[in-house]
């Protein structure tokens, strides 16, 4: 432990964001553990962007951050108590807590699909309809295929017209050397962005504007059962997040430049214009607090689940909560 750490307000309440204001008093730094969902990249720049600002330290957390070598570890380990934190996606955490593992989402790091459908311009895919008779890679995991015949169904498209075609996590290279026609499971923000830069003039169908519900992205994952012990840290670490997203949105090089920093290996041009593009869906919706959870959102994607046959109806009870936001009271 530390000496006492000096009285600190980490959560500001901003005009028109509708957050009130958290004073923070810890007595002393505790360890803090988070497990990213993947390794290093622009959609974490807020975590970064607040460790290279100081800002956890100033919350009384000494953070680490881990990357998972297997992307599946990271609720698994939130789940065996290993980790504080972890990052994951809404369709995880409900197929999880279907599976019986006590995990419930705290926060939102990213609240909208990132996840879409991406072709490049000899394929002549614009809209879902122009997927008949086409080959749609994806990563082989059942939501994805979930998506794919949502999608399908809104286009009055038949399924057996469209060819799915497992490629693993190799998405883009099997969409650059023609394997498909076009791929489901890159990132608008991301994948895109990164074929737009290399001059591949990527099309792009964002699931939530063709019939897949609205839903969170990336999360930030806890040990439901040790909410009672670790719901104050897990506080200080929501307002200390929201400090560096503050400072982000205003000068955006601070989060690239942390993320440079971390990872050594990363474009620092996509970097920089995925983080710009994915600013807005950082922050919360307008007059709510930092990390927000719209509850009905989440019921209705998980009640789209539970009809796909990828969980077990009622899953979603429990599975968020706004209660360790800055400024909240629950």
């Amino acid at each position: 432990m530390r000496r006492l750490a000096p009285a600190l307000c980490v959560a500001l309440a901003l005009g028109g964001c509708g957050e009130k204001v958290d004073v923070l008093r810890p007595k002393t730094d505790r360890n803090f553990q988070l497990m990213l969902d993947y390794f290093a990249n622009a959609d974490h720049a807020p975590i970064y962007a607040a460790q290279g600002h100081g800002d956890f330290k100033s919350a009384g957390l000494n953070l680490k951050i881990r990357q998972p070598a297997d992307p599946s570890a990271p609720i698994k380990q939130v789940a065996a108590g290993r980790v504080d934190l972890a990052v994951s996606y809404e369709p995880e955490v409900l197929r999880a807590r279907s599976n019986g593992l006590h995990v419930v989402a705290v926060g939102a790091l990213v609240r909208t699909p990132l996840t879409s459908i991406i072709s490049l311009p000899h394929a002549k895919i614009s809209t879902p309809a122009d997927l008949k008779g086409k080959t749609v890679g994806t990563a082989g995991i059942d939501y994805q295929h979930a998506y794919l015949q949502t999608i399908l169904d809104e286009a009055n498209v038949p399924q057996s017209s469209v060819k799915e075609r497992n490629v693993g996590f190799n998405l883009v290279p099997a969409l650059v050397s023609g394997k498909v026609d076009a791929i489901l499971g890159g990132f608008w923000n991301y994948e895109a962005i990164d074929l737009a830069q290399r001059k591949k003039h990527p099309k792009v169908i964002r699931l939530d504007q063709v019939g897949v519900p609205d839903y969170d992205e990336l999360v930030f994952v806890a040990n439901a059962d040790a909410l009672d012990r670790n719901g104050p840290m897990i506080r200080r670490f929501m307002a200390a997040l929201r400090r560096g997203e503050i400072t982000m949105r205003h000068n955006p090089a601070v989060g690239v430049n942390a993320l440079l920093k971390a990872n050594r290996d990363l474009d620092p041009k996509l970097q920089a214009a995925s983080v710009k593009a994915t600013l807005p869906y950082f922050a919360p919706p307008r007059g709510k607090p930092y990390g927000w959870q719209d509850p009905a959102k989440w019921r209705k994607f998980a009640t789209w689940m539970a009809n796909a046959g990828l969980i077990k109806s009622g899953a979603s009870a429990g599975a968020s909560t706004n209660a360790y936001l800055p400024g909240s009271v629950g």
